[in-house]
């Protein structure tokens, strides 16, 4: 039983800091083991959108140096242990904060603390599922049509690494909405400034979905997209949340 945080000494605070800290470490460690023993599942889903995205002819995918295949395994088991990892280390920090704080905060932070990582997934999944396909299946047939013979034969590593920035990026791009309800429900961005910024929202989602994503009009639309219409999102939820707090103050 987790005593009120207030009511706690100094040195109970650190033994309960340092419990649930090796908690989180242990749960990190055997998510690790596990992400080792499925490690080439994990690599078939990875690259299933690439190896879709050729259809008939199939390619082929290389090693360029003698260690990508440990690499790879060790690259894969600690992308899983962190994704399993991370719902339960945000729990262990909730359950070690929550006794201190008030109620008000409580129902503020813990919505929170479940919608971060569901938009993150919503955010990875829209890009494995929709952007992926569509980007390879482009890039392939460009590369296809090269006025000389070409061989495509892609990277393991690299690959990897760029499909894993691109999931990283939208995971990201997706906590747009609740940015903006956490920096309305503090005071800093009102309803009515967000909306008339609207104009300047969607040149800014293209320069960004330019800096982060292929050099290609079409990957840069379909996160710039999605960005804007997270953007008009957010908006709406401001709206009640606004609503709320002038409620309240009156």
């Amino acid at each position: 039983m987790i005593q009120p945080t207030q009511k706690m000494s100094l040195i109970q605070h650190f033994m309960e800091l340092r419990k649930r800290l090796i908690w989180v470490l242990g749960f990190f460690v055997a998510a690790f083991g596990i992400g080792l023993y499925i490690a080439p599942q994990l690599q078939s889903f990875m690259t299933a959108p690439l190896l879709n995205a050729w259809g008939a002819t199939p390619g082929r995918m290389i090693y360029t140096n003698l260690t990508d295949g440990l690499f790879v395994q060790f690259a894969l088991a600690t992308l899983f242990a962190i994704f399993i990892s991370l719902p339960f280390l945000l729990f262990q920090a909730w359950a070690y904060a929550a006794p201190g704080l008030r109620d008000r905060e409580r129902r503020f932070i813990g919505p929170i603390l479940i919608l971060s990582p569901a938009l993150f997934m919503l955010g990875a999944a829209f890009a494995y599922y929709i952007l992926f396909p569509m980007v390879f299946a482009f890039f392939i047939k460009l590369n296809a049509a090269a006025p000389v013979p070409t061989a495509f034969f892609p990277s393991t590593t690299n690959y990897l690494a760029f499909i894993i920035d691109l999931l990283r990026t939208f995971g990201l791009a997706f906590q747009l909405p609740l940015v903006m309800v956490i920096l309305n429900r503090i005071g800093i961005l009102s309803r009515k400034s967000a909306f008339r910024a609207w104009r300047y929202v969607v040149v800014d989602a293209f320069i960004f979905s330019a800096f982060f994503v292929p050099p290609d009009v079409l990957s840069q639309t379909m996160l710039a997209v999605p960005l804007i219409g997270l953007y008009f999102s957010g908006i709406l939820f401001m709206k009640g949340t606004g609503t709320r707090n002038r409620n309240k103050e009156s």
